[in-house]
């Protein structure tokens, strides 16, 4: 998720939406209004901005409630928040992005047990949770590793000496290695301009390593040692691990590592998109952007991130959430009433089903979502590798730091691939930057 973790480039202002006043005055001051309740939505995701518009509207058409929307600039959640919360008319409903950034919110999260947004959860589980309450419920559960062309791959296949004959051998990371370096080695044969498409380390590309990448090592250290919440202290045991995938991703490339500062999100969506590497990592949120440049959804498949672990064999995808829904303890009665039947209404009407899972393209983790089918290929990969048997892997950069953490592991990569750094210093960042920002923020 960025997306702190997944930016929307071009969305360098905030994008204030208020939606729906009610037809007799407009004035939310009024008595009336008061009793009634409304709702305001801090909304964490730009590239979601427009939906969340149009559903509001259609909120307040049915049932007369003033709703509204209002979209924080990519990477500027937090400071909105804090921006918002303050003022007279404060976000009735906000987001966590998981159990650290929960702490900054503690005091203005209301319980949400009895809510039916948390009883229509499929697997009550996933909640985020303060001992026996409920203080955030997950409204998207989104996947990310490998994106890889087919028909790049079907044709690399079927090359003399290729290093595998299908996706199916493509299970390890020497083998991904492997091919990964042949492709690159016969990129003008391929038509092709690297395996692999940027790396790039602008602020809409860089947190798919920094957040998303660093996740793997953290991973496999964290079910190594039981680790189930935020430690004090990491040991960077995968760091090499670490170190092997990314210099895969910078060296078999459409890209010289020398620019990869200036590479954006956007750079890599139509590298891919446009057919000029055939490896792309991301998540299932990618496929709008993708559909939007052309690509079929038919050429599209996502494989797990291997870094060379013993067992990776039998590793997922990755698999979890940074996205909850938080209600205002400091509202009004009445206006946590209307958030929670507003939010009861975006799970369960038909009109809120269709734009979280078609609009959206979320995969949500409500029983009201049952008989909803996506047509994202990514969301499809995602469902078919659930069922596999194999094991997905968790999110566990909720329990990062810190985004001066990321900040200080992004520096050290893109440094350590510009040749300005050493792997030393990513080391530094990961584990002695870990142990600092874990003793600022307690």
């Amino acid at each position: 998720m960025n997306r702190t973790f997944k930016s929307t480039v071009g969305m360098v202002a905030i994008a204030a939406m208020s939606i729906g006043a009610l037809a007799a005055c407009g004035n939310s001051s009024n008595s009336s209004d008061d009793a009634k309740g409304k709702v305001y939505y801090l909304n964490f995701k730009p590239e979601a901005a427009d939906q969340w518009t149009a559903l509001a509207k259609e909120y307040t058409k049915e049932t007369g409630t003033e709703v509204k929307v209002q979209t924080a600039a990519s990477g500027t959640y937090e400071q909105t928040l804090k921006s918002e919360i303050a003022k007279t008319d404060a976000p009735t409903l906000f987001q966590v992005n998981g159990p650290v950034g929960y702490q900054n919110w503690k005091s203005y999260t209301a319980d949400m047990t009895d809510t039916d947004v948390y009883k229509e959860l499929t697997n009550q589980d996933v909640a985020l949770k303060d001992g026996d309450k409920v203080v955030g419920v997950p409204y998207v559960m989104e996947t990310y590793g490998i994106i890889y062309n087919k028909d790049i791959l079907n044709k690399y296949f079927a090359l003399d000496g290729a290093k595998a004959t299908s996706m199916d051998e493509i299970d390890n990371f020497d083998t991904l290695k492997a091919v990964a370096d042949d492709m690159q080695a016969r990129k003008d044969e391929l038509g092709i301009k690297g395996a692999f498409t940027s790396a790039g380390f602008d602020s809409s590309s860089d947190w798919r390593f920094k957040t998303h990448l660093a996740n793997l090592p953290l991973y496999y250290e964290f079910k190594d040692d039981n680790v189930t919440e935020q430690p004090a202290t990491i040991k960077g045991t995968y760091l090499p691990n670490y170190k092997k995938i990314f210099d895969l991703y910078i060296t078999d490339s459409t890209t010289e590592p020398t620019q990869l500062s200036s590479k954006t999100g956007d750079d890599a969506n139509s590298e891919f998109a446009l057919g000029e590497a055939a490896f792309y990592q991301n998540g299932t949120w990618a496929w709008t952007d993708l559909q939007k440049a052309g690509m079929s959804a038919d050429s599209l498949g996502m494989m797990p991130i291997y870094i060379g672990a013993k067992g990776e064999e039998n590793q997922g995808l990755a698999t979890g959430s940074e996205n909850y829904w938080c209600i205002n303890e400091k509202a009004s009665d009445a206006d946590k009433k209307a958030t929670e039947d507003f939010l009861k209404w975006v799970i369960t009407s038909d009109t809120g089903k269709k734009s979280l899972s078609t609009d959206m393209g979320f995969t949500t983790p409500f029983k009201t979502f049952d008989d909803v089918t996506s047509d994202n290929p990514l969301t499809q990969a995602a469902v078919e590798d659930q069922k596999s048997g194999k094991t997905a892997v968790s999110w566990n950069f909720t329990m990062m730091p810190s985004e001066e953490w990321k900040n200080g592991v992004g520096q050290a990569l893109l440094q350590y691939a510009q040749g300005t750094g050493d792997w030393d210093a990513v080391k530094t960042a990961f584990v002695d930057g870990w142990a600092s920002e874990y003793e600022n923020s307690h």
